[in-house]
């Protein structure tokens, strides 16, 4: 499969300080690639440099063109689209009304096809379709972040960057997130996951990084990552088992 995401040797600086090292990953079309690793490593900044938010050094390709100096909006009209830490939902705004934002970009489209899309978020969260009128700031936390997504799917995105999504969840509640993740890359969504919670990370995903100060430091398989003593040891909060 070709890689519908290629980062090549990225690095990005705050100042005079480098945050992200020479970082180069992949996403294929149709899978989940995930990033763990430790607060400060740089996972964040990651995603900003490769949505457009932050400067950077380094190749940026999607969807076999490079993006590295077109704008956010323009990355988000080619189907790069982040949900970032915290949602960053308009609180005072309705359900109806953050969903509308998220197709900004379609605005003017006369094929009905806005509505549609309109209509599949409803029916992949039936939470946010009783409550349409209701405003963001009032949904509990789950349901912030089923708006969050929904707003992202509006914009009928073919990568779609996730940050932190399970961030002050209950534990039921990121089980029901991790779902609906699996079932976006189910519908051909690709996705690139940042995630503290590496085990649940690890077991949607396809591939996997290790992110420690700013550099890649070990990559594989999801399933050959949670098998790895080092990575079970730091980021599953167990003690490496000893080999037989």
């Amino acid at each position: 499969m070709s890689a519908l995401l290629e980062v090549r040797d990225l690095h990005v600086a705050y100042g005079k300080v480098e945050a992200v090292h020479g970082v180069s990953l992949s996403v294929e079309a149709g899978r989940i690639v995930t990033v763990i690793g430790p607060n400060g490593a740089g996972k964040t900044t990651l995603l900003g440099a490769i949505m457009g938010l932050l400067p950077s050094r380094g190749e940026i390709a999607y969807a076999g063109a490079s993006v590295s100096r077109i704008s956010v909006e323009q990355r988000v009209a080619r189907g790069l689209c982040l949900v970032p830490e915290g949602r960053e939902l308009f609180a005072a705004m309705s359900v109806a009304d953050n969903l509308a934002l998220g197709s900004f970009q379609r605005r003017g489209a006369r094929d009905g096809s806005v509505e549609r899309t309109l209509s599949e978020v409803y029916q992949r969260f039936p939470r946010l379709a009783e409550r349409p009128a209701q405003l963001a700031g009032t949904l509990s936390g789950g349901e912030r972040q089923m708006l969050a997504l929904g707003r992202a799917l509006m914009a009928q995105p073919k990568l779609l960057l996730l940050d932190e999504p399970s961030l002050g969840l209950a534990p039921l509640v990121v089980r029901e997130i991790f779902n609906i993740i699996a079932s976006l890359r189910a519908s051909g969504v690709a996705i690139l996951l940042v995630e503290q919670n590496a085990r649940a990370a690890l077991q949607v995903g396809d591939y996997g990084y290790v992110l420690e100060m700013g550099e890649v430091a070990a990559k594989s398989d999801c399933g050959a990552l949670l098998r790895d003593a080092r990575v079970t040891a730091t980021y599953l909060g167990q003690a490496a088992r000893p080999t037989a």
